[in-house]
């Protein structure tokens, strides 16, 4: 490298030493073209010996990774990195717990406390080991939704999400506490985790319908939540059966959702006394998909006649049609329940309709590292 360098010297003196003392001697009454020519062969020589200086070629073409956290934002190669790994957040792998890989204390789909039979990891794949996904332990999560508000509406797959972010934040020894409370059928439950600040509020929000009025009152009170996760179907499917329809309950609620976006909120400007309209970081949006259904594992002749494959398909396709989700440019973000509960399959059910914790674990893990690529962070 040092010789190199040498060579480079030698060679600029050369280049623009003896031109110049040679333009001196022929152009000495042109002031003018002897500098301008003298500045043109100091910038060739500059572009030839760029190379030879490290600190110089960084300074001109900065280089960036995935992980480097100084890369504003804004910038359209950060927003390409981001929307990657934000799509591949499912690309997840099931396999066996081992006995060291077992928890105990965690609340399986029927509300019991035991073991864990399945564990999952993100796949280790160039493109998605790059985005650096973390299971994320409490006091990252604590970090993360420091004084968040967090509403999570739907059905009891919403309710399970919430076991699952509560074991992480509060401990499975908080949960058994709270479990009564917790597992009410058919109701609401709100909770807050003073040691952090967050509000957790549950929605009981079976129906479309629920949804939408649900994102009309936050927008009639002007009291946005930071974190909404919401999901419904399979009661829809079940009591109504008729997809059509279900696909035009979800355009009314993508356009409620639509008017949350961007969020704005009066405050009062204190240097000039008036009310006036400032925006505010609009909410993180979640949509949790429906499971596999195991047909001849649920629990009713009912369930079984109405919620077969061919509805369930029916049921996915209006949720794609609708333009809900952010995947197809909608404002949602999926958390797709049935691909986790493909990979982990009939083990992982006792009812064919809800899953052992193993799958809530997931979707909160994959949900917990979304709201890290964007507000751009990244764990202690």
């Amino acid at each position: 490298m040092f010789g190199a360098v040498q060579f480079g010297l030698l060679a600029a003196g050369i280049v623009l030493f003896v031109p110049m003392g040679m333009a001196g001697w022929h152009l000495s009454r042109n002031k003018m073209l002897f500098f301008s020519c003298a500045l043109f062969i100091t910038l060739a020589v500059g572009v030839h010996l760029t190379p030879f200086f490290p600190s110089i070629s960084n300074f001109l073409y900065k280089p960036y990774s995935i992980s480097d956290s100084s890369l504003p934002t804004g910038t359209s190669s950060s927003s390409m990195i981001r929307d990657s790994c934000i799509y591949s957040l499912h690309s997840v792998v099931m396999y066996k717990s081992n006995y060291s890989e077992c928890v105990n204390g965690a609340i399986d789909s029927n509300g019991d406390s035991g073991c864990k039979k399945m564990s999952w990891r993100w796949t280790q794949s160039g493109s998605v080991a790059e985005c650096e996904f973390q299971k994320l332990k409490k006091p990252d999560v604590s970090v993360l939704l420091n004084g968040s508000w967090v509403v999570v509406a739907g059905d009891s797959q919403a309710r399970l999400m919430v076991v699952s972010l509560l074991e992480l934040v509060m401990g499975s020894e908080e949960i058994k506490k709270i479990r009564g409370d917790l597992f009410k059928r058919h109701s609401d439950y709100s909770t807050t985790v003073d040691e952090i600040g967050m509000k957790l509020d549950f929605m009981w929000a079976p129906y479309v319908q629920n949804l939408t009025n649900l994102m009309l009152e936050f927008k009639e009170n002007k009291n946005y939540p930071d974190v909404i996760l919401m999901g419904a179907g399979l009661w829809d499917m079940l009591h109504v059966n008729n997809a059509s329809d279900y696909g035009v309950s979800l355009s009314v609620l993508k356009d409620s959702v639509l008017a949350l976006l961007p969020v704005f909120r009066n405050i009062d400007s204190i240097d000039r006394g008036v009310s006036e309209s400032a925006w505010i970081r609009s909410p993180h949006l979640f949509w949790l998909g429906m499971p596999v259904l195991i047909n001849s594992m649920l629990n009713t002749e009912e369930k079984r006649e109405k919620m077969d494959a061919v509805m369930c398909n029916a049921y996915d396709d209006e949720v794609s049609r609708t333009k809900l989700l952010r995947q197809s440019g909608g404002p949602l973000l999926k958390l797709d329940i049935r691909w986790l509960t493909d990979l982990c399959g009939p083990q992982c059910t006792a009812d064919g309709m809800h899953y052992d914790g193993v799958i809530y674990d997931a979707a909160v893990q994959i949900m917990l590292n979304a709201l890290l690529l964007e507000s751009n962070q990244k764990p202690q």
